[in-house]
């Protein structure tokens, strides 16, 4: 638990992580959310909504350290160009940020910030959309190969089943939402796991596998698409 919490967040103090550090993130990604729900909750109550979704964004950003923002950067500029798979990887760990890697993260900061914007605080519906990013993250890890030779974050967590997680992340994540938001919750989030597999697949087509930074991105892909649901006019 607590090498999960140092991974996913800047708090739990230093903890290399390894492959049984897979197996909590669906608890501390719920964790994460209902803290984020809480957070939404008590800015309301000083600000208009627009302000709270805002605060909540920014919230976000802090609680992850703004690792998996950094993966969706990252991801975008290696996975959506036009470039040989060799040079998709190199492009991923280089410290530059690219155009492709800011349009997304534009994009998808505006459409979360959107989207809270018109949503009642819930944070049964953040823990479950929160919870549902980090076990997608978690199965991919444990279902897709590793893309990189030569190392990285993400290669000290390989190892186990991806059974395991799914098994009680999925029903976890499906019913937290819809505690919090009845059958548009649970569908929120069930969108959510389909968008995490639709990057994780997109990337492993174009990388020959995942990375930490597809995880990140994935994760935060998800949680985006996931909002986006909570938030139609049903």
């Amino acid at each position: 638990m607590r090498r999960a919490v140092a991974f996913l967040t800047p708090l739990g103090g230093a903890a290399v992580p390894d492959a049984r550090t897979f197996s909590w993130f669906p608890v501390v990604g719920a964790l994460m959310g209902a803290a984020l729900g809480g957070i939404w909750w008590g800015a309301e109550q000083l600000w208009p909504a627009v302000v709270a979704a805002a605060i909540v964004v920014a919230a976000d950003m802090v609680l992850s350290g703004m690792l998996h923002l950094d993966g969706l950067v990252d991801t975008a500029d290696g996975v959506l160009p036009h470039l040989p798979r060799g040079r998709r990887l190199a492009v991923m760990a280089e410290p530059s940020v690219g155009a492709y890697g800011v349009a997304v993260a534009v994009a998808v900061l505006l459409l979360r910030f959107t989207a809270l914007a018109t949503l009642a605080p819930d944070a049964w519906l953040l823990a479950g959309i929160w919870c549902g990013s980090r076990t997608a993250m978690a199965v991919a890890a444990r279902s897709v190969p590793y893309a990189r030779t030569d190392g990285g974050l993400a290669s000290s967590l390989l190892g186990g089943s991806w059974r395991s997680v799914a098994l009680y992340g999925v029903p976890a994540a499906l019913a937290l939402g819809a505690v919090g938001s009845g059958g548009p919750g649970a569908l929120a989030v069930a969108a959510g796991f389909g968008a995490s597999a639709g990057v994780v697949a997109m990337a492993s087509r174009r990388l020959g596998g995942f990375t930490g930074d597809v995880l990140g991105a994935a994760g935060v892909v998800g949680e985006t698409v996931a909002l986006l649901v909570a938030a139609a006019r049903w």
